[in-house]
């Protein structure tokens, strides 16, 4: 797993891959950065020091995921709290984490709540540079 090796601010990191997306915007929820779909339908949210100690994002999750990926590595991922039991994944950014993962997990969420019109874009936009090659 390629550790996070920048000194790059977390949540800056977190803020331009959310703002990546198609129709993406950001406003505070609940005191923290928040991406929405659209202007209305939240993806990822920020948890620092929110609800305990950590630093950490929660986003939607494919069902499953968030099962696995907790099982697989309970120091990195963790079920947040109110959204938890909806599928929610949490991923602790205080610890050293796969930057090109969080990227995926960032898409996952986009599918997880995005309009399949919006989802169409994003995969065209994945495709686009194997187009032209």
């Amino acid at each position: 797993m390629p550790a996070a090796t920048s000194s790059e601010d977390p949540i800056e990191r977190l803020r331009c891959l959310c703002l990546a997306l198609p129709d993406v915007t950001e406003r505070l929820s609940h005191g923290e950065p928040t991406w929405f779909v659209q202007g209305k339908k939240t993806f990822v949210t920020m948890s620092d020091h929110h609800h305990d100690d950590r630093v950490a994002m929660w986003c939607a999750a494919p069902p499953g995921a968030q099962e696995v990926l907790v099982g697989a590595d309970p120091k990195r991922f963790f079920r947040p709290k109110y959204v938890g039991h909806r599928g929610w994944l949490g991923v602790y950014l205080d610890v050293s984490q796969d930057w090109e993962q969080i990227a995926d997990l960032v898409r996952d969420a986009y599918r997880e709540v995005a309009p399949r019109r919006l989802v169409a874009m994003l995969d065209a936009q994945a495709d686009a540079p194997s187009r032209s090659s």
